[in-house]
């Protein structure tokens, strides 16, 4: 068995920022991950939108870490040359019911220390987006898009110039607790068996999982997984808006909404499908509820525009129906376990909030 300093299990984009905050920190620090690559799950597999911070609740880890995490990742990809682009976006409302909301949005947004956030009138709304159908709207200026693989990449850079080293197609097959540290079995081509000083469990939509798997570790503190599949689509041809276009909030998830890549093109989505298992086939039928979400502030949507395009899996740790969870950063503080920090539902934000909910887990670990 060998014995090292740090292990991170997942190296999505949370797990990265992790690996690249520890390693900084001057830890000795192995990212471990099932995958052939950086983010093959939930961290490419979504809208790619930096978010300002605009809907969880004051004080919670996704308001703080959100709003703190995009000003880091925009100063981050000014300095490392990472593209992105902070086009803004405007959340819509298409009835008086709806249009009544927005001041309690525009509220809680800056509760968390959202800049620049204004509601619009119809005029002012259609002003900027002249394809828009709404009865009023509020923009965010600070909302924006970030090549995220590129994002990844950089965060990577940076950790394994600190001393940080990525192993690929490695699962983490389980693991026990002992006063020595945590050992973990390790599969793959090459089998191994690590005893880690730390071991950061950022796996995903597997985190769960590997908490249970760990023997010493209190599994009735260990939240079951949920999945809610989100189904984007395509839009075929040039995109009507110029800024991110978001309807009033629904149960689950944010609605169907439009996005621009950096190429300019748009796609809409995501919706909330919840699944049983992990699946990524994006069913053609859902285009019809599609085109009746958009047509609610794009009329001139047009039959047969929209094209299956990508799906991805929130991980969820609370099911349909239920309030809506915080991150959950599980330390020694609360499970009990030296040397074990557990990363739960992580989901939007996530990818926001990589570099502050990393600095968060830093401290977290090393306080322990």
């Amino acid at each position: 068995m060998d014995d090292v300093d740090c292990v991170v299990v997942g190296a999505g984009v949370v797990g990265i920022a992790v690996a690249r905050a520890l390693a900084l920190a001057g830890r000795e620090v192995i990212v471990l991950d099932a995958a052939e690559g950086i983010g093959t799950e939930t961290s490419s597999r979504n809208s790619e939108v930096v978010h300002a911070g605009i809907y969880y609740p004051k004080d919670s880890l996704m308001a703080r870490f959100c709003v703190q995490g995009r000003r880091g990742l925009y100063a981050f990809c000014l300095q490392r040359g990472v593209p992105f682009m902070q086009c803004g976006k405007l959340i819509v409302a298409t009835s008086a019911e709806e249009t009544e909301k927005l001041a309690g949005i525009k509220a809680r947004a800056e509760a968390n220390g959202v800049e620049g956030m204004r509601l619009l009138d119809r005029a002012e709304a259609v002003r900027m987006e002249p394809n828009l159908h709404c009865t009023a709207a509020l923009l965010s200026p600070m909302t924006g898009v970030v090549d995220s693989h590129a994002y990844m990449l950089a965060l990577q850079g940076e950790a394994e110039h600190a001393g940080a080293m990525f192993v690929f197609h490695s699962p983490v097959l389980g693991g026990r607790a002992t006063a020595e540290g945590v050992e973990l079995e390790v599969g793959g081509a090459e089998p191994m068996r690590l005893r880690a000083r730390l071991v950061i469990n950022s796996a995903g939509l597997h985190a769960p999982k590997l908490a249970r798997s760990i023997v010493g570790m209190p599994t009735q503190l260990v939240p079951q997984e949920y999945y809610a599949r989100g189904n984007y689509f395509t839009l075929m041809g040039r995109s009507p808006f110029s800024r991110l276009i978001y309807p009033v909030p629904v149960p689950g998830g944010l609605g169907v909404h439009l996005t621009i890549d950096l190429g300019g093109q748009a796609r809409f989505g995501p919706d909330v499908e919840w699944i049983d298992r992990i699946e990524y086939t994006v069913d053609p039928r859902r285009a019809d509820s599609f085109y009746d979400a958009v047509r609610r502030y794009w009329p001139d949507l047009k039959d047969g525009a929209l094209q299956p395009g990508y799906a991805g899996i929130r991980p969820k740790i609370v099911p349909k129906g239920a309030p809506a969870q915080d991150f959950v950063v599980m330390g020694p503080g609360e499970h009990g376990v030296s040397g074990l920090v557990h990363l739960l539902g992580i989901e939007s934000p996530g990818l926001t909030s990589a570099i502050a909910l990393a600095e968060y887990v830093r401290d977290v670990a090393l306080a322990a």
